[in-house]
């Protein structure tokens, strides 16, 4: 009987050294969940970043596998970031994957944008990639093959009238992404840019599809797990870094 739970224990440490450890922020909800889900059907352990806690806890429960921890924090804020990841590191090891997908979006046009609605747009999808970025990496450059993928938008590309701010925010991140990618290159850690167009997501509900759509190439909104296929890739090729990858169904093309 001892000898078969020294085994368990054994083989339990071993796969826990073995599997993956990724971080997606915002996995909570709409890209970052089918991100969370695709991960970990690929055998990852998730740390799932939310400021709801809640909803990070019932992502993790729905999870396949086992060893998936969540964790409450709000991206824009240093403090929080810091300790969040240093928790991580203590409790789950070294992080392999980062999958920055938390964001917010709050569009018109920018003689009616609110200053603070600039500070939080900015805070959030710009500053808080590069603060989870700047956490994860001590961890990440003791991990073989680790990898970024952070979340633009094809109005960061393009540009669109009423996002102005939101386009802004999210256009920084590809020079950021780009910058950060030949930083830490020769320690093996790749950098991409995801940008994807009109997602079935909380941001696009207010959106009519069938309007929208049309202006679609394939002829209809992407699903989130669209989106998570092209992060996967990102995430496992290995010759690819400081890229920009467009998952819109050919909105660009009609832009």
């Amino acid at each position: 009987m001892a000898s078969y739970f020294t085994f368990h224990i054994f083989t339990s440490s071993l796969s826990r050294v073995m599997s993956r450890l990724a971080v997606v922020c915002g996995g909570s909800r709409g890209i970052g969940k089918a991100v969370s889900r695709l991960l970990a059907e690929r055998g990852c352990r998730l740390a799932v970043v939310s400021r709801n806690k809640d909803a990070a806890q019932a992502t993790v429960a729905s999870l396949h596998g086992a060893d998936h921890v969540a964790f409450s924090c709000d991206v824009s804020k240093e403090q929080e970031v810091q300790k969040t990841f240093d928790t991580i590191h203590k409790t789950c090891g070294n992080i392999s994957y980062l999958v920055n997908a938390a964001g917010i979006n709050r569009d018109a046009l920018l003689l009616r944008t609110k200053p603070e609605d600039m500070v939080a747009l900015l805070h959030t999808n710009l500053l808080g990639t590069m603060l989870t970025c700047r956490a994860a990496l001590r961890s990440m450059l003791h991990t073989q093959g680790a990898a970024i993928v952070n979340t633009g938008s094809v109005v960061g590309l393009k540009g669109n009238a009423g996002q102005c701010v939101y386009s802004a925010s999210k256009a920084g991140l590809e020079g950021f992404t780009r910058s950060l990618a030949q930083e830490v290159a020769s320690r093996n850690i790749r950098v991409n840019l995801l940008a994807p167009g009109f997602i079935r997501t909380d941001m696009t509900a207010g959106l009519r599809e069938e309007d929208g759509a049309r202006s679609i190439p394939l002829g209809r909104f992407g699903e989130p797990e669209d989106v998570a296929q092209a992060v996967l890739f990102l995430l496992e090729s290995s010759y690819v870094t400081g890229q920009v990858l467009v998952v819109d169904g050919g909105l660009q093309l009609a832009m």
